[in-house]
Protein backbone atom coordinates (compact mmCIF):
# COMPACT_ATOMS: atom_id res chain seq x y z
CA UNK A 1 0.00 0.00 0.00
CA UNK A 2 3.16 1.98 0.86
CA UNK A 3 4.39 2.32 -2.28
CA UNK A 4 1.14 2.44 -4.10
CA UNK A 5 0.67 5.20 -2.78
CA UNK A 6 3.76 7.10 -3.33
CA UNK A 7 3.89 5.65 -6.92
CA UNK A 8 1.07 7.24 -7.67
CA UNK A 9 2.31 10.94 -6.07
CA UNK A 10 5.49 9.99 -8.43
CA UNK A 11 3.36 9.71 -11.64
CA UNK A 12 1.16 12.73 -10.81
CA UNK A 13 4.71 14.81 -10.20
CA UNK A 14 5.75 13.89 -13.46
CA UNK A 15 2.44 14.59 -15.06
CA UNK A 16 2.29 17.90 -13.60
CA UNK A 17 5.60 18.93 -15.13
CA UNK A 18 4.72 20.35 -18.98
CA UNK A 19 8.34 19.23 -20.37
CA UNK A 20 7.08 15.78 -19.94
CA UNK A 21 4.94 16.37 -22.66
CA UNK A 22 7.08 17.90 -24.55
CA UNK A 23 9.94 15.64 -24.33
CA UNK A 24 8.26 12.18 -23.40
CA UNK A 25 5.63 12.65 -26.22
CA UNK A 26 5.97 15.33 -28.27
CA UNK A 27 9.75 15.49 -28.98
CA UNK A 28 9.91 11.41 -30.27
CA UNK A 29 6.85 12.43 -33.00
CA UNK A 30 8.71 15.61 -34.13
CA UNK A 31 11.81 14.06 -34.56
CA UNK A 32 9.99 10.98 -36.59
CA UNK A 33 8.17 13.79 -38.80
CA UNK A 34 11.15 15.13 -39.63
CA UNK A 35 13.44 12.24 -40.58
CA UNK A 36 10.52 11.33 -42.62
CA UNK A 37 10.51 13.99 -44.51
CA UNK A 38 14.46 14.28 -44.67
CA UNK A 39 13.83 10.89 -46.49
CA UNK A 40 11.26 12.03 -48.66
CA UNK A 41 13.15 15.07 -50.09
CA UNK A 42 15.91 12.75 -51.34
CA UNK A 43 15.86 12.33 -55.10
CA UNK A 44 15.07 9.50 -56.16
CA UNK A 45 18.17 9.28 -58.99
CA UNK A 46 20.23 8.93 -55.53
CA UNK A 47 19.05 5.38 -55.00
CA UNK A 48 19.29 5.71 -51.47
CA UNK A 49 17.55 6.12 -48.18
CA UNK A 50 18.32 7.23 -44.87
CA UNK A 51 15.51 6.75 -42.28
CA UNK A 52 13.27 3.78 -43.85
CA UNK A 53 10.39 3.90 -41.72
CA UNK A 54 11.00 -0.14 -40.49
CA UNK A 55 14.02 1.15 -38.87
CA UNK A 56 12.97 5.09 -37.67
CA UNK A 57 9.88 3.92 -35.89
CA UNK A 58 10.94 1.63 -33.67
CA UNK A 59 14.69 3.62 -33.47
CA UNK A 60 12.29 6.67 -32.53
CA UNK A 61 10.74 4.75 -30.03
CA UNK A 62 13.58 3.25 -28.29
CA UNK A 63 15.25 6.96 -28.34
CA UNK A 64 11.95 8.24 -26.88
CA UNK A 65 12.89 6.49 -23.67
CA UNK A 66 15.85 8.47 -22.90
CA UNK A 67 13.60 10.96 -21.91
CA UNK A 68 12.25 8.84 -19.14
CA UNK A 69 15.68 8.84 -17.31
CA UNK A 70 15.89 12.44 -17.67
CA UNK A 71 12.71 12.99 -15.82
CA UNK A 72 12.96 10.22 -13.15
CA UNK A 73 16.83 11.53 -12.36
CA UNK A 74 15.22 14.81 -11.87
CA UNK A 75 12.15 13.49 -9.32
CA UNK A 76 14.94 11.64 -7.29
CA UNK A 77 17.74 13.95 -7.24
CA UNK A 78 14.44 16.95 -6.58
CA UNK A 79 13.12 14.72 -3.26
CA UNK A 80 16.48 14.13 -2.09
CA UNK A 81 17.09 17.89 -2.26
CA UNK A 82 14.21 19.24 -0.23
CA UNK A 83 12.69 18.32 3.18
CA UNK A 84 9.62 15.77 1.39
CA UNK A 85 12.08 13.00 1.31
CA UNK A 86 13.36 13.67 4.84
CA UNK A 87 10.05 13.15 6.12
CA UNK A 88 9.62 10.14 4.67
CA UNK A 89 12.86 9.27 6.10
CA UNK A 90 10.65 9.50 9.22
CA UNK A 91 7.45 7.18 8.08
CA UNK A 92 7.45 3.29 7.94
CA UNK A 93 8.59 3.50 4.38
CA UNK A 94 11.32 0.93 3.19
CA UNK A 95 13.66 0.96 0.40
CA UNK A 96 11.66 -1.29 -1.74
CA UNK A 97 8.86 1.18 -1.34
CA UNK A 98 10.45 4.08 -2.47
CA UNK A 99 12.27 2.18 -5.76
CA UNK A 100 8.94 0.49 -6.85
CA UNK A 101 7.40 4.17 -6.24
CA UNK A 102 9.76 5.25 -8.69
CA UNK A 103 9.98 2.05 -10.80
CA UNK A 104 6.76 1.50 -11.09
CA UNK A 105 4.59 4.86 -12.47
CA UNK A 106 7.99 5.51 -14.82
CA UNK A 107 7.41 1.81 -16.52
CA UNK A 108 4.03 3.23 -16.84
CA UNK A 109 4.35 6.23 -18.46
CA UNK A 110 7.38 4.93 -20.53
CA UNK A 111 5.01 2.82 -22.05
CA UNK A 112 2.53 5.06 -22.74
CA UNK A 113 5.03 6.71 -24.85
CA UNK A 114 6.16 3.52 -26.52
CA UNK A 115 2.96 2.99 -27.94
CA UNK A 116 2.01 6.52 -28.46
CA UNK A 117 5.59 6.19 -30.34
CA UNK A 118 4.77 3.58 -32.54
CA UNK A 119 0.94 3.82 -33.28
CA UNK A 120 2.26 7.46 -34.86
CA UNK A 121 4.73 5.55 -36.86
CA UNK A 122 2.27 3.32 -38.04
CA UNK A 123 0.02 6.21 -39.08
CA UNK A 124 3.30 7.75 -41.09
CA UNK A 125 3.42 4.67 -42.90
CA UNK A 126 0.02 4.26 -44.20
CA UNK A 127 -0.20 7.93 -45.10
CA UNK A 128 2.93 6.95 -47.21
CA UNK A 129 1.38 4.34 -48.47
CA UNK A 130 3.85 1.48 -47.03
CA UNK A 131 2.50 -2.05 -45.37
CA UNK A 132 2.38 -2.22 -41.61
CA UNK A 133 2.16 -5.34 -39.70
CA UNK A 134 0.12 -4.94 -36.82
CA UNK A 135 0.86 -7.93 -34.91
CA UNK A 136 4.22 -7.13 -35.31
CA UNK A 137 4.37 -3.18 -34.04
CA UNK A 138 2.35 -4.71 -30.83
CA UNK A 139 5.04 -6.84 -30.09
CA UNK A 140 7.40 -4.44 -30.69
CA UNK A 141 6.15 -2.25 -27.24
CA UNK A 142 6.91 -4.87 -24.97
CA UNK A 143 9.96 -5.69 -26.57
CA UNK A 144 11.31 -2.24 -25.11
CA UNK A 145 10.20 -3.14 -21.77
CA UNK A 146 14.10 -3.78 -20.87
CA UNK A 147 15.02 -0.87 -22.40
CA UNK A 148 12.51 0.88 -19.98
CA UNK A 149 14.04 -0.63 -17.08
CA UNK A 150 17.62 -0.25 -18.62
CA UNK A 151 17.02 4.10 -18.59
CA UNK A 152 14.72 3.79 -15.48
CA UNK A 153 17.54 2.25 -13.72
CA UNK A 154 20.02 4.62 -15.04
CA UNK A 155 17.81 7.76 -13.48
CA UNK A 156 17.50 5.94 -10.27
CA UNK A 157 21.45 5.83 -10.08
CA UNK A 158 22.18 9.07 -11.13
CA UNK A 159 19.40 10.42 -9.04
CA UNK A 160 20.14 8.46 -6.18
CA UNK A 161 23.69 9.88 -6.10
CA UNK A 162 24.24 13.02 -7.62
CA UNK A 163 22.53 16.48 -6.29
CA UNK A 164 19.67 18.43 -8.60
CA UNK A 165 21.97 20.29 -10.73
CA UNK A 166 24.63 18.16 -11.56
CA UNK A 167 22.30 14.81 -12.50
CA UNK A 168 20.52 16.47 -15.75
CA UNK A 169 24.08 16.86 -17.05
CA UNK A 170 25.22 13.43 -16.87
CA UNK A 171 21.87 12.51 -18.36
CA UNK A 172 22.62 14.28 -21.25
CA UNK A 173 25.48 12.39 -22.10
CA UNK A 174 23.82 9.44 -21.64
CA UNK A 175 21.12 10.22 -24.26
CA UNK A 176 23.62 11.75 -26.47
CA UNK A 177 25.41 7.83 -25.93
CA UNK A 178 22.51 6.14 -26.79
CA UNK A 179 21.89 8.42 -29.54
CA UNK A 180 25.15 8.16 -31.33
CA UNK A 181 25.92 4.81 -30.51
CA UNK A 182 22.52 2.94 -30.43
CA UNK A 183 21.99 3.11 -33.78
CA UNK A 184 18.98 5.26 -34.11
CA UNK A 185 20.10 7.46 -37.23
CA UNK A 186 22.64 5.27 -38.86
CA UNK A 187 23.19 1.58 -39.77
CA UNK A 188 25.90 0.76 -37.27
CA UNK A 189 25.85 -3.01 -39.31
CA UNK A 190 27.33 -1.24 -42.44
CA UNK A 191 30.65 -0.13 -40.33
CA UNK A 192 33.52 -1.64 -39.64
CA UNK A 193 36.50 -0.72 -36.93
CA UNK A 194 36.83 0.13 -33.75
CA UNK A 195 33.11 2.28 -33.68
CA UNK A 196 31.12 -0.26 -34.84
CA UNK A 197 32.74 -2.60 -31.75
CA UNK A 198 31.75 0.18 -29.30
CA UNK A 199 28.35 0.38 -30.12
CA UNK A 200 27.57 -3.60 -30.01
CA UNK A 201 29.49 -3.29 -26.29
CA UNK A 202 26.87 -1.23 -25.15
CA UNK A 203 23.47 -1.80 -24.18
CA UNK A 204 21.47 0.57 -26.36
CA UNK A 205 22.63 -0.67 -29.72
CA UNK A 206 20.66 -4.18 -28.89
CA UNK A 207 17.64 -2.53 -27.35
CA UNK A 208 17.27 -0.94 -30.76
CA UNK A 209 18.20 -3.86 -32.63
CA UNK A 210 15.71 -5.81 -30.37
CA UNK A 211 13.09 -3.32 -31.80
CA UNK A 212 13.58 -3.53 -35.13
CA UNK A 213 13.53 -7.16 -35.50
CA UNK A 214 10.31 -7.12 -33.53
CA UNK A 215 8.94 -4.60 -35.69
CA UNK A 216 10.02 -6.06 -39.06
CA UNK A 217 9.34 -9.54 -37.83
CA UNK A 218 12.64 -10.91 -37.60
CA UNK A 219 11.81 -13.13 -34.59
CA UNK A 220 14.60 -15.88 -34.85
CA UNK A 221 17.09 -12.82 -34.13
CA UNK A 222 15.47 -11.07 -31.61
CA UNK A 223 16.15 -12.87 -28.21
CA UNK A 224 20.17 -12.27 -28.48
CA UNK A 225 19.75 -8.05 -28.46
CA UNK A 226 17.07 -9.19 -26.10
CA UNK A 227 19.14 -11.01 -23.45
CA UNK A 228 21.75 -8.85 -23.82
CA UNK A 229 19.67 -5.38 -23.21
CA UNK A 230 17.77 -7.24 -20.56
CA UNK A 231 21.35 -8.29 -18.63
CA UNK A 232 22.43 -5.06 -19.03
CA UNK A 233 19.09 -3.64 -17.47
CA UNK A 234 19.39 -6.17 -14.61
CA UNK A 235 22.57 -4.91 -13.54
CA UNK A 236 22.34 -1.67 -13.55
CA UNK A 237 19.10 -1.97 -11.40
CA UNK A 238 20.82 -3.57 -9.01
CA UNK A 239 23.33 -1.04 -8.98
CA UNK A 240 20.99 1.53 -8.59
CA UNK A 241 18.97 0.12 -5.72
CA UNK A 242 22.25 -0.70 -4.17
CA UNK A 243 23.22 3.30 -4.35
CA UNK A 244 19.86 4.09 -3.20
CA UNK A 245 19.84 2.04 -0.09
CA UNK A 246 22.98 3.46 0.89
CA UNK A 247 22.25 6.92 0.02
CA UNK A 248 18.74 6.50 2.18
CA UNK A 249 20.71 5.28 5.20
CA UNK A 250 23.51 7.70 5.18
CA UNK A 251 21.21 10.58 5.15
CA UNK A 252 19.02 9.01 7.81
CA UNK A 253 22.08 9.70 10.08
Amino acid sequence: MRMKVFGMRTGKEVLRDPLSYIFCLGFPIVMLLIMTLVNAAIPAEANMTLFSSIKLVPGIAGFGLTFVMLFTCLQISKDRGGSFMIRLYASPMKSADFIGGYTIPMLIIAMAQVTVSVMAGMIVMLIKGESIQFLNSLITIPVLIPSALLFIAFGLLFGSSLNEKAAPGICSIIITASCMLGGIFMDVDALTGGFKTVCRALPFYHGIDAARKAFSGEFSGLWTPLAIVSIYAFVIYLLAVFVFHKKMQSDKK
